[in-house]
């Protein structure tokens, strides 16, 4: 992740669902000098662990935490564009509702990624009606039809959906 965020040269990103921070500091890694990176999370006792991990890493000072609802801290931000990168890893039925609150505040070749778009492999299994692996499928055909990006989707880890907003 890191060298994705170097290679799309982000300065400034956003994370949905931080937990103890791995992905947080790839990303903030990747942001040049003066990059900021916002992480949205409920759990406050795993983004403490987060924390301690973002000072050990000298991130401490580009990373801002926001205790809460994603999506409320999605919705209270300006509508503008104004991220270059952004990290999806939160509750999978929020999924569809966050790239909806993303995608706009994105700029233009802003990279977004998504992790676990193929639910261990169930979302191509028809007969599979868990929630979760429904409302991924949702999100995948949602986020594959969206004309604002263009996507792919990478069979790294538990799959993980790779955008970049148009011009």
């Amino acid at each position: 992740m890191t060298l994705l965020v170097q290679f799309s040269g982000a300065r400034t990103g956003i994370e949905i669902g931080t937990f103890t921070g791995y992905s947080s500091i790839c990303i903030a890694r990747g942001l040049g000098q003066d990059g900021h990176l916002i992480c949205c999370d409920v759990n406050a006792e795993w983004t403490s662990i987060a924390q301690k991990y973002w000072e050990k890493a000298g991130l401490a000072g580009r990373i801002e935490l926001r205790l809460g609802p994603a999506i409320g801290t999605l919705r209270a931000l300006p509508e503008a564009e104004q991220f270059d990168v952004a990290f999806i890893d939160a509750d999978k039925g929020g999924y569809l509702d966050y790239w909806r609150e993303v995608v706009p505040r994105m700029n233009a070749g802003g990279l977004i990624m998504v992790d676990n778009t193929f639910s261990h492999g169930r979302v191509i299994d028809a007969g599979n009606d868990n929630p979760v692996v429904i409302a991924i499928r949702d999100f995948n055909d949602h986020a594959a039809a969206d004309d604002r990006v263009d996507l792919v989707m990478l069979p790294i880890g538990d799959g993980l959906t790779v955008a970049r907003k148009r011009s």
